[in-house]
């Protein structure tokens, strides 16, 4: 069985971690078809939008208790996974398992529900948006084993929440529901079917310009540097002024037609 699946449908990916029985914890096989899964979709023809949620009740429990096994003797699973080497910032296996989803050119949608807890929590912060249910359990949990989020947790941690926020989750490990996530910032909001929302925002997303979302993707995950930001963004706007997509979109806006994109090379 495939640790994680890909179905695509009309530009949206629908990317689940594929091992229920487990609560689709993290161990060498997921960790590669995590990093797989991400790379394949970096050049997948015609793809809009992803979302990314788990099989079962659970969306990612966290390492896999065989991990904590292993480090007892000072292994670390991540560490076997062959994998070609990375040409990006993040070159830990772990790492390029949440980063990944990151560097993808299109919106990454995770849909929550459950447990997602430690390496879990930092495979659904490489999304750009999180929709989570009500009820979910998300934790820094880490703390709990002695150690410290090494999957770029504690880069993309502060600038969700506030470096406050981020130590306090960092050192405690608490666990918070999906509706406090969302008041911290740690997710973006609450849907009763966090998946089937996804979707339909996918969908929707799918169905705007696509030059226009990689663009503003490529700007809103820009570090924050006024003048290369500003300047970035007059490159942006300029290279989309007058393009095939731009027309289109104003086109059929005034035409009341559901407007026909073509997808970047």
């Amino acid at each position: 069985m495939d640790r994680v699946s890909i179905e695509i449908s009309q530009g949206v990916a629908d990317v689940r971690l594929n091992r229920a029985d487990k609560r689709n914890a993290l161990d060498p096989a997921m960790f590669a078809a995590l990093v797989r899964a991400g790379e394949r979709l970096k050049s997948e023809p015609g793809l809009r939008a992803v979302v990314l949620s788990g099989e079962g009740p659970d969306f990612c429990a966290g390492l896999d208790f065989a991990a904590f096994q292993a480090m007892r003797s000072g292994d670390r699973i991540s560490a076997d996974v062959d994998l070609p080497p990375s040409d990006g910032p993040a070159k830990a296996t772990g790492q390029r398992a949440a980063h990944v989803w990151t560097e993808l050119p299109v919106p990454v949608i995770a849909a929550i529900t459950g447990h997602a807890l430690g390496g879990g929590l930092q495979v659904a912060l490489g999304a750009d948006i999180r929709i989570v249910a009500p009820d979910a359990k998300l934790s820094v949990l880490e703390i709990k084993w002695g150690l410290i989020p090494d999957m770029t947790g504690t880069q993309v941690l502060p600038e969700l929440v506030g470096r406050d926020v981020a130590k306090e989750l960092t050192f405690t490990g608490r666990v918070v529901s999906g509706e406090e996530a969302v008041a911290l910032g740690l997710a973006t909001r609450v849907a009763g079917d966090p998946r089937a929302e996804a979707l339909e925002l996918a969908r929707s997303i799918a169905g705007r310009s696509p030059d226009a979302i990689r663009a503003a993707k490529r700007l809103l995950d820009l570090p924050r540097d006024p003048e290369a930001g500003f300047a970035a963004e007059q490159r942006e706007i300029t290279a989309l002024i007058g393009s095939p997509n731009q027309v289109e979109a104003v086109t059929a806006s005034f035409e009341k037609r559901a407007p026909r994109f073509t997808d970047p090379a």
